[in-house]
């Protein structure tokens, strides 16, 4: 009897034993969950902090800085196709009031992509800053957003999305065109020596509007308080020549003469220490007019590609091109990332609708199937 007792006794602490641990196991179980539960909710109202988890795949915000419409929607609706979702991002500036529904485009890649706030933009002002900040200041809310491209309206891609990706995500610098501002023409310079002491004249820079930028030097542009006001008020464009004013025009044309948005981005990244992260060139490609002739306001744009200049041969020749030379600073850029050789140009502009449909056709942007041209990602 002694021995059924003990073994009795024993069974019921092994059995009480077991019952702790299934209590305990179903505590911590329910702990995990409300845990878990509450990390959800967290994340959920708070997606636009610094803790909101990211992914690993990094995404490319594409910033369209467009006057209307997109009239080269065609083309890019078959870049964007051909891509993952998940890797690319679209926001666009246009004139307040424009509503990219599918009135204004037929590519369901643009519905609703545009800025809410937009403002007015005139050429060769510092209103073209100001969008342009908008754009990136838009971008930056999502964190998977990781590299920065601003295009214009007659912009077009000059690779596939998968090339494209792999080029810019592969490099830690930003794409700036940077250099000094030097000319043989003191009647020609663009610093404004009312700008000292905000703006040291060693830090005057120019360079092409269209830029890639890494995250951190899109946040430096997009928050900038301080050389931006500087650029409002002593940045202005000269008045363009009209023989029609006669004499009126004439005086204009001895002010100073400033184009905004040629000069701040790598200006104000100079400022701030920042060139040495740079490949100091632009990605987007563009003819500018050859004419010397002072009076011809033409020189201020650069020459628009038709049907007829958009040959296979062009285009190729634009691609073949692996180094930029500057000649004031005698400075040679050769392209590639890192350490690899590569094209200098992923994109150029400015080109026609069809200039951009014989990009279309003849597959630059991938494969062109005319049956599926505006079909819905999905």
């Amino acid at each position: 009897m002694t021995g059924k007792k003990r073994f009795a006794s024993k069974s019921v602490i092994f059995l009480l034993i077991l019952i702790c641990i299934v209590v305990i196991v179903g505590l911590l179980s329910q702990f995990k969950l409300q845990s878990s539960s509450t990390e959800f909710s967290y994340y959920n109202h708070h997606d636009n902090l610094l803790e909101y988890p990211i992914k690993d795949n990094k995404k490319i915000a594409f910033l369209f800085l467009v006057r209307d419409n997109l009239p080269l929607d065609f083309l890019w609706h078959n870049f964007f196709k051909n891509a993952d979702p998940e890797n690319f991002t679209i926001y666009i500036h246009s004139k307040p009031g424009i509503l990219f529904d599918k009135s204004v485009t037929k590519s369901a890649f643009f519905y609703n992509r545009q800025l809410r706030n937009s403002v007015e933009v005139g050429w060769g002002t510092p209103t073209m800053i100001e969008a342009e900040k908008l754009l990136f200041k838009a971008a930056l809310d999502d964190p998977r957003n990781q590299i920065f491209v601003l295009l214009s309206d007659s912009c077009v891609p000059l690779y596939n999305f998968s090339y494209i990706y792999k080029y810019l995500i592969s490099s830690p610098r930003s794409f700036v065109d940077s250099f000094i501002d030097a000319t043989d023409d003191p009647r020609e310079k663009r610093y404004n020596p009312e700008m000292s002491p905000d703006i040291p004249e060693d830090k005057w820079r120019k360079g092409s509007q269209w830029i890639t930028l890494v995250r951190r030097h899109a946040e430096v542009v997009a928050y900038d308080h301080d050389v931006f006001p500087i650029f409002e008020k002593h940045c202005k464009r000269r008045p363009l020549l009209d023989l029609s004013k006669g004499n009126e025009s004439l005086i204009e044309q001895q002010q100073h003469n400033c184009i905004p948005d040629e000069h701040y981005v790598p200006t104000l990244l100079a400022m701030r220490g920042y060139e040495v992260e740079l490949e100091r060139r632009t990605l987007t490609y563009s003819l500018w007019n050859q004419s010397t002739e002072p009076m011809n306001t033409q020189a201020w744009h650069p020459v628009t590609f038709g049907f007829s200049s958009a040959s296979q041969k062009n285009i190729q020749d634009i691609k073949d091109i692996d180094h930029v030379y500057f000649k004031f600073e005698n400075r040679t850029e050769w392209c590639g990332t890192r350490s690899s050789s590569g094209p200098c140009y992923l994109f150029a502009r400015k080109f026609s609708r069809g200039a951009a449909m014989r990009l279309l056709t003849n597959g630059v942007v991938g494969p062109y199937d005319p049956s599926t041209l505006f079909l819905d990602p999905t």
